[in-house]
């Protein structure tokens, strides 16, 4: 009888591993959770490169489902609560709609993360450069699609109080989110890395990353003569929807404001204002079709015998047609028709309703909007007294070509006129972070006007001045300095986002060469098989070792 010759176990495998699932998961939802309080009104920005971390370390080396699946579930934690602002007065349904398609690119970045793992496995160092390169190219795609894009929750509109936010004069928000997530990819390498270069070193270049914007110089340089702007925040007779059946007040808030700052002026409490920005919305009654609005108007600028920026919705051009502008209004002239800017981006199911028939079936409220707003075509770029203002308005402030256009045509001073009453306070203060941003991205010294608040001045280092309550009246002034000088970020304009975007397409590229040959080499091929052979003690636990610190 012959004896069969006892099994050999087969070597431990050291193919690399992802974390395990109920590790994985949870690090997800850390990953959303903690880029939610990196944003205001929590304003913890440091832990942007920590959400950014967490979610390459939860998709790496899954499959690219897998990764979708995970990056989804950081962008529904994400999302959802910071989009809360969309359900006041509209309902569940179109506030799910919207998170969820939001969350569906970051679904996107995790499933591209997780097919580009073996790149990152085969060449370490590309990790933190992948990983920038992909939080780019995925803001790219949200910023346009679907109907325009939608660029709320960008990487670099958490960064208001952060040196990061310095970047944004070299290469605007794409190089401030390229930034962030680098630091994010060297901490992720940092934690997940146990030989080659020391993890300290890693972590130290994160925080090295960070403090660099230190350096980046600010301020805009040397500018014309200082003007003195006033913002009037005449407020509305009650939030939601139906501030609009209050038309006729909200103009009666902003007359009155205006005439009382006049009043100051009178007395000597308050200096002489070259200019007044009124926000969006505060003449919902068209001045050039409403005698007594324009009476009003005309009241309000004559007191204060200074130019008024008005934000009024004017009837037009076309049957069921509206356009939602900044009109100047001249004291002793009245409405100037040679200085106004229509928007030129009305918000998709907001001011216009695309594919109505099915946007009813998801709300009824889009019936709210009977007349859709029309997009102009030109840059808000307007004369007023002794400067001239690049008007923006409202959610075209988060856009980057629409607010370059301004200061490439000629504007000294950034205005962004807003109306946040159908909101709340926190989506107000997200809006005056893209402000801060937009700021030191041209160096322009900029201000932000609502009807409601939160209105205030904005320097071109970010800092932000006599910033105003929300859900309250008020009047703030101060000396603004125009200029006309470019930073590199302005002159630079689309080519940091394009440089970019276009690396991160190359880095999946190469990653699918590298799967490619993985698929056609295979494990040993090429080579000649050997018999079995049990290793030593020591080979296995090398091996094994080296999986476990491969795998993290």
């Amino acid at each position: 009888m012959v004896e069969a010759a006892p099994e050999t176990p087969a070597p431990p495998s050291t193919a690399p591993r992802p974390l395990p699932g109920r590790v994985a998961v949870p690090m997800a939802v850390a990953a959303g959770l903690t880029q939610l309080l990196a944003f205001p009104r929590y304003d913890l920005w440091w832990l942007a490169p920590v959400s950014v971390a967490l979610l390459a370390a939860a998709v790496h080396r899954r499959r690219a489902r897998a990764g979708f699946g995970l990056g989804l579930i950081a962008g529904l934690v994400f999302f959802g609560p910071l989009l809360e602002w969309t359900n006041l007065h509209t309902g569940m349904l179109p506030w799910v709609l919207l998170f969820v398609a939001e969350s569906l690119f970051i679904g996107l970045l995790g499933a591209a993360a997780a097919y580009a793992s073996p790149l990152v496995d085969r060449h370490r160092w590309t990790w933190p450069l992948l990983t920038a390169l992909l939080w780019v190219g995925q803001e790219a795609a949200r910023d346009r699609l679907p109907f325009g894009g939608f660029p709320w929750g960008r990487l670099a509109f958490s960064q208001g109080d952060a040196p990061t936010l310095r970047f944004a004069a070299l290469g605007g928000a794409p190089l401030v989110t390229f930034v962030v997530a680098l630091a994010g990819g060297l901490l992720v390498a940092a934690a997940w890395r146990r030989r080659g270069v020391p993890t300290v070193l890693l972590a130290a270049g994160a925080l090295a990353v960070a403090a660099v914007g230190l350096l980046v110089p600010v301020g805009g340089g040397a500018g014309d003569k200082p003007v003195r702007v006033a913002i009037v925040q005449g407020n509305v007779p009650r939030l939601g929807l139906d501030f609009n059946a209050q038309r006729r007040a909200v103009l009666e808030n902003h007359v009155n404001g205006t005439v009382e700052l006049a009043g100051r002026v009178t007395t000597g409490q308050e200096r002489q204002p070259d200019l007044v920005i009124w926000p969006e919305n505060s003449s919902d009654v068209d001045p050039f079709l409403d005698p007594e609005a324009a009476a009003a108007i005309s009241r309000a600028a004559d007191s204060i015998k200074a130019p008024i920026l008005v934000g009024a919705v004017l009837r037009g051009p076309g049957e069921n047609e509206v356009r939602n502008a900044g009109v100047v209004w001249l004291p002793g002239q009245g409405l100037d028709e040679s200085r106004m800017y229509v928007k030129q981006h009305p918000v998709p199911f907001a001011e216009y309703i695309p594919l109505r028939t099915i946007a009813r079936m998801v709300s009824k409220e889009v019936d709210r909007v009977r007349s859709d707003f029309v997009a102009g075509d030109a840059p808000g770029v307007l004369p007023m007294g002794p400067t001239t203002i690049g008007d923006v308005i409202c959610f075209e402030v988060a856009y980057d070509g629409i607010v370059r256009d301004t200061v490439t045509a000629g504007a000294g001073l950034l205005a962004v006129q807003t109306n946040n009453a159908t909101f709340d306070e926190s989506e107000a203060r997200q809006q005056l972070a893209m402000v801060r941003l937009r700021a030191v991205e041209h160096g322009r010294d900029s201000l932000m006007a609502s009807t409601v608040g939160v209105s205030g001045f904005v320097r071109p280092d970010g800092s932000v001045e006599q910033e105003t309550g929300f859900n309250t009246p008020g009047v703030v002034v101060a000396d603004l300095t125009p200029r006309a000088t470019r930073t590199l970020a302005t002159q630079l304009g689309y080519w940091p986002e394009m440089v970019l975007s276009g690396l991160a397409v190359a880095a999946l590229v190469a990653a699918a060469v590298i799967r490619r040959r993985r698929l056609h080499s295979g494990p040993g091929a090429g080579q000649a098989p050997l018999a079995p052979q049990a290793p030593t003690t020591s080979t296995a636990s090398d091996e094994a070792g080296g999986t476990r610190s491969e795998a993290g």
